[in-house]
C-alpha cells in the first residue's frame, strides 16, 4: 500500500500546474490523473456490489467536503475520473460513482444502449447508497455535494431527491422532474445550460424553473452560447472560456454551500 501510495504521489507531483482543460483533452494525461484515485466498492441495500473511484487530497486538513460525480453516457472514463481528481486538488474528498457497473464506451450508439439499459430502480440504490457512504466518510465534514455531466447532471438531480444532499450541480441534464420530486430536495441547485443546445432546450428549462418556483426551492441558472457537452474537452461542441468559467463557478458554489 505504501508503494501504491508512492506512485499516485509522484503522479499527482507530475500533474501539478498543469491545467484542468489539458490534462482532460490529453488522454495520456488523463489516465495518469485516473490512476491516482483509489477503487472502492461497497453494498448497497438491495444487495448490491458497487464500485466508485475516490480522491481525497494529498495533504488534508480538517475534515473535508464531500463531492459525488456522475458521469456522462460514455461511462465512468479516465475524463471523470481526472474531474474527482481535480476536486481533491480544490480541497474535496470527491467519489466518482459508476452506474454502467464498469462498461465505458466512445462510441455514440453503444453509449445509448448503456443509458438504455440503466435500471432506474438500481441506479437510485447505488445513488443512495453512495450517498450515504459519502455523507459517513470518516475523513468528511458531514456536507455532501453531488455534480453530473449530460446523463450524470439528471442523475445528479435525482440523487438530491433521492438522498439528503446540500448542493447540486447539474451540467446540460435531464431536468424535468415534477414538482412532488424537486419538493425533496434539500440544498440549492446549481445548473449549467446551452443556448444552442437541441436535447436539453430553453423549454425543458423554462418548466424546471417554474417547477422549482412552484415548490420554492433555491436554484441559480447560468446559459452559455454554446452547444450540448460544451464542458467536455473531447467533443466537438467544447468551448474552453465557457467550460473554464462554468468549472469557476462550480467550485464556487460547491465551496459556499459545504464549507
Amino acid at each position: 500500500m505504501a508503494e501504491i501510495d508512492s506512485v499516485r504521489r509522484s503522479l499527482l507531483a507530475g500533474l501539478a500546474g498543469v491545467p484542468l482543460a489539458a490534462i482532460l483533452a490529453d488522454p495520456v494525461l488523463a489516465q495518469a490523473a485516473a490512476q491516482t484515485t483509489r477503487s472502492q466498492t461497497i453494498t448497497t441495500p438491495a444487495g448490491r456490489e458497487v464500485t466508485a473511484a475516490l480522491a481525497r487530497p494529498d495533504k488534508p486538513e480538517g475534515r473535508l467536503p464531500v463531492v459525488m460525480l456522475i458521469h456522462e453516457w460514455w461511462g465512468l472514463n479516465d475524463q471523470i475520473k481526472a474531474m474527482a481528481v481535480e476536486l481533491s486538488r480544490q480541497g474535496f474528498l470527491a467519489v466518482a460513482v459508476d452506474l454502467f457497473q464498469g462498461r465505458v464506451v466512445t462510441d455514440a450508439e453503444e453509449a445509448r444502449a448503456l443509458v438504455e439499459k440503466v435500471n432506474p430502480e438500481e441506479a437510485a440504490d447505488t445513488l443512495a447508497a453512495w450517498a450515504q457512504w459519502a455523507r459517513n466518510h470518516p475523513d468528511g465534514n458531514r456536507r455532501l455535494g453531488v455534480v453530473g455531466w449530460c446523463f450524470g447532471g439528471g442523475w445528479a438531480l435525482n440523487a438530491a431527491t433521492i438522498a439528503p444532499i446540500d448542493a447540486t450541480v447539474v451540467y446540460y441534464g435531464r431536468v424535468n422532474l415534477p414538482p412532488d420530486r424537486l419538493a425533496r430536495l434539500r440544498g440549492p441547485v446549481l445548473a449549467h445550460f446551452a443556448r444552442q443546445d437541441q436535447f436539453i432546450n430553453a423549454q425543458v428549462v423554462a418548466d424546471f424553473e417554474r417547477a422549482m418556483k412552484e415548490v420554492g426551492k433555491p436554484y441559480t441558472l447560468y446559459w452559455y452560447d454554446a452547444g450540448h457537452a460544451f464542458a467536455n474537452p473531447t467533443g466537438n461542441n467544447y468551448r474552453r472560456a465557457d467550460a473554464r468559467l462554468a468549472w469557476q463557478r462550480t467550485v464556487e458554489f460547491l465551496r459556499k454551500e459545504l464549507g
